[in-house]
């Protein structure tokens, strides 16, 4: 039994591996493999694996870990300082979509009752946190205005289904009792990881943190007694990995915990989504009706109840559609949450199947639509204006004077922040001969409340650059990287600058010492290159620390930092 067991799991992994490579070779989510993987080595495929059972169990684990590792990257304090928006969104976003997938699964008939239909409107409501962190991480977007909300709203999603795994054992037979009882176990469970989390495992951490082993046991030792404790209130295990790992998630130790976690995790991980393959069955023509009609509802349901409150709130048509274009798959704890309602006989194959394909479908096409969204986003505004959904404001007062500024500031970011503040503090007088352009509307909001001229719009649109009157400028800076700057590079906007007004000096950035020659041939007047004033400022930390003054240039440092009011803190 144990060789039939060895050599299966060695059959899983070999396959996995070799999709996961040519998966990967096409940029498609490695996810979608390892259950093409099982797919074809199950009962449905070429049958080559004989120790199912024993397998699983070992995927279970691999199951556990997988949520414990999602709850590590919830950071409750960020959650909480997300603002309105977020909340809003994320409000509309899974309760809206949860409805609608409900009545369409229930009434277009791919649920035969009102629980496997709840358990699929759950299922449709929740978005991949792997691919799309992942994919976001790849173009550097997880820290800008849409890939802040897009985390916002997977964080809140990932609280959902915490909340869900917790009734999901009482949802045959619900009641008001049951279900306060439910909710006093999960509290019980929660005052337990939050204490011992709190008071306990943070010294015990730091007294073995020289001992990488005992870090990671002692990270699987907390996670599979949470999920020890959980089963024995009544819970699922997979709900108590999940809280162990939101219990961690704002400690010190978290990234170390995390890091050595991953490695083990993968491995059980691969075999629970290969296990999970070969559960699905051979696909058949009504099975691809199914999925290709709960994609487009998918789809649908995002741009309602993501696009929409975005759009009401003034984040314009860049701010709402990339979210939404981020959002628009399904979740892996969309797979888990109907395999453990398959498990509990509330979710039929068929359900299962359909969700499964069209998790797959989606993971495939949203990663060409998230690496696209710039593009995609240029093409949708002008059918969204023409359906009567403007843009923001793009003409303010200033913009229609007769005489247009003589600075102009292109893309407003960190660096641009810090250049505003010099021109408040050393000339002030220049802020009225300054206009800003950027598609960023909490940007465009705060720059209209100091006075500064600006209009909103995407720099590297030539009729933006024509409408803010870019012509009259006497001076056009550019200070954002290639890697900011989407669908262009500062070679390509200097080019469109120059064709725009032949006569202004402009200043423009540059990343690597090779691009400098190329920009100063199309006109640049001036290339910053950063990394040499960041150079010379580390030198110059260096002779301090060497003449035992780098505390006094702190301080310096520090008072500077307090007296400067900047837009992007």
């Amino acid at each position: 039994m144990a060789y039939g067991l060895i050599t299966d799991i060695a059959i899983c992994l070999i396959a996995a591996w070799v999709l996961a490579v040519g998966f990967n070779a096409f940029k498609q989510p490695v996810l979608l493999a390892y259950l093409v993987a099982g797919f074809a080595l199950g009962p449905h495929g070429f049958g080559w694996v004989t120790d199912e059972p024993s397998i699983a169990t070992v995927a279970d684990m691999g199951l556990i870990l997988l949520l414990f590792m999602i709850g590590l990257e919830i950071d409750l304090r960020k959650m909480l300082a997300s603002g309105r928006a977020i909340t809003v969104t994320a409000g509309a976003q899974i309760f809206g979509s949860a409805l609608l997938g409900l009545l369409f699964c229930r009434f277009a008939g791919l649920a035969g009752s009102w629980l496997e239909s709840l358990h699929l409107g759950v299922a449709v409501a929740l978005s991949s946190t792997v691919i799309i962190v992942k994919l976001l991480h790849d173009k550097r977007e997880l820290e800008t205005l849409p890939g802040r909300i897009t985390l916002g709203v997977l964080v809140l999603q990932d609280l959902f289904a915490i909340v869900f795994l917790a009734l999901q054992p009482n949802l045959q037979h619900p009641s008001a009792g049951l279900i306060l009882i439910s909710f006093g176990r999960v509290g019980l469970l929660m005052l337990v990881a939050f204490v011992v989390s709190r008071y306990l495992l943070p010294p015990i951490f730091k007294s073995v943190a020289r001992l990488p082993e005992l870090v990671l046991v002692g990270a699987l030792a907390w996670c599979f007694a949470l999920a020890g404790l959980a089963n024995l209130l009544g819970l699922s295990r997979e709900m108590g990995a999940l809280v162990a790992g939101v219990a961690i998630s704002t400690f010190p130790y978290t990234l170390d915990v995390a890091a050595k976690v991953t490695s083990i995790r993968d491995f059980f991980v691969v075999l629970f989504f290969v296990t999970l393959g070969m559960t699905f069955p051979a696909p058949k023509a009504a099975d691809l009706g199914w999925t290709l009609g709960l994609a487009a509802f998918v789809v649908a349901t995002r741009a309602a109840t993501v696009f929409v409150p975005l759009y009401l709130t003034r984040h314009g048509h860049r701010g709402s559609l990339l979210p939404t274009l981020n959002l628009s798959q399904l979740s892996e704890l969309s797979l888990v949450i109907l395999a453990l309602g398959r498990t509990a006989g509330k979710v039929s194959d068929h359900a299962v199947a359909a969700v499964a394909f069209t998790f797959s479908l989606l993971a495939a096409g949203s990663t060409y639509a998230i690496l696209g969204g710039d593009a995609l986003t240029r093409r949708l505004s002008p059918w969204l204006t023409r359906l009567g959904l403007p843009d923001l404001d793009t003409t303010p007062a200033a913009v229609t004077s007769t005489r247009p500024p003589g600075v102009f500031l292109l893309g407003f970011s960190w660096t641009a922040s810090s250049l505003l503040e010099e021109i408040r503090r050393e000339r002030p007088d220049l802020l009225a001969d300054l206009r800003v352009v950027d598609f960023n509307p909490v940007v465009h909001e705060r720059l209209r409340h100091r006075g500064v001229s600006v209009v909103y719009g995407d720099i590297t649109q030539r009729d933006v650059l024509l409408h803010a009157g870019i012509a009259g400028a006497r001076i056009i800076i550019c200070s954002l990287p290639n890697t900011v700057l989407r669908g262009a590079t500062n070679l390509r906007l200097l080019q469109q600058v120059r064709q725009l007004n032949p006569e202004a000096q402009i200043i423009v950035h540059a990343e690597r010492l090779v691009d400098v020659p190329a920009l100063y041939a199309e006109g640049a007047h001036w290339v910053i290159l950063p990394r040499l004033l960041e150079a010379g400022e580390i030198f110059a930390a260096i002779a301090a620390a060497e003449k035992k003054l780098l505390h006094e240039k702190r301080q310096a440092d520090e008072a500077q930092l307090r007296q400067r009011d900047e837009v992007i803190p």
